[in-house]
C-alpha cells in the first residue's frame, strides 16, 4: 500500500516516478503546505540531518503563509506548484484545471509541478509538460492516514525505499502525527547508511551526474 504501482509508472513514462541512477541519495517531499506549526518543525528536522527537501505547496497555502514559504526557500529547499486549491484532475475540466495551476504560478515560481492526489489525465499531462516538469512518487508513506499506526507508517516506508527513490510527505496538519515520528527516524536510519537527502532541482546542471 505504501509503494506506487509499478504499473502507473510504464504507462507515464514521461513523468518523473524516480531518480533510479543515484546511488545513495533520496528525495524527500513534502505537500499541500506550508503549514503554521508543521512547516517549522520539517525545516528544523531537516536542518538537524542537513538534509535538502522539495516542497509542493498549494497556491492558497503559500498566500496565507507566506512567511514559512520564504523560510522553505531562505533553507535552500525546492519549491513545487502543487496547485492553487488541492482539486483532482481526474475530476476537473481541463480549462479549469490549468486555470488552478496558473494561478499558484502567479505565487510559486517553479517549473516543478505535482498533480494533487497524483490524478491528472492524459490531455492535462500533454500541456503542462509544455512548461513544467511532472513529478510524481514511488514511495508514499500514507502519513495522512490516522488509521495507520506510527510504527507501521515507518516500517513500510524502510521496506519501500531504495536508492534514488521520491519520497512522499506531508506538512500538514492531519499529518502531523505520523510525520513527526516518522521523518526524524528516515533521516536517522539512511544517515547512519549513508545516503544524501537532496532537493529536486531539474533548473541546476550539477543536479545531473
Amino acid at each position: 500500500m505504501i509503494k506506487t504501482e509499478y504499473i502507473a509508472a510504464t504507462f507515464f513514462k514521461d513523468l518523473t516516478w524516480s531518480f533510479p541512477d543515484r546511488d545513495k541519495e533520496l528525495f524527500l517531499t513534502f505537500d499541500d503546505g506550508p503549514t503554521e506549526g508543521v512547516t517549522e518543525w520539517v525545516l528544523s528536522v531537516l536542518k538537524e540531518h542537513n538534509a535538502k527537501a522539495t516542497f509542493f505547496c498549494t497556491g492558497a497555502n503559500v498566500e496565507n503563509h507566506p512567511e514559512f514559504f520564504k523560510q522553505i526557500i531562505e533553507a535552500g529547499h525546492s519549491v513545487g506548484n502543487h496547485g492553487y486549491y488541492h482539486i483532482k484532475g481526474w475530476r476537473t475540466k481541463n480549462e479549469k484545471y490549468f486555470q488552478n495551476v496558473r494561478k499558484a504560478s502567479d505565487v510559486i515560481n517553479s517549473d516543478l509541478f505535482r498533480p494533487p492526489y497524483g490524478r491528472i489525465k492524459p490531455s492535462q499531462i500533454r500541456q503542462l509538460k509544455k512548461d513544467f516538469k511532472i513529478v510524481m512518487w514511488d514511495v508514499l508513506t500514507r502519513d495522512y492516514n490516522n488509521r495507520l499506526k506510527k510504527e507501521t507508517c515507518l516500517k513500510k516506508t524502510i521496506n519501500s525505499v531504495k536508492s534514488g527513490s521520491i519520497i512522499v510527505f506531508h506538512d500538514t496538519k492531519k499529518a502531523e502525527r505520523n510525520l513527526k515520528y516518522v521523518l526524524p527516524e528516515i533521516l536517522k536510519y539512511y544517515s547512519a547508511k549513508g545516503f544524501q537527502f537532496s532537493s529536486i532541482d531539474f533548473s541546476n546542471t550539477s543536479f545531473f551526474k
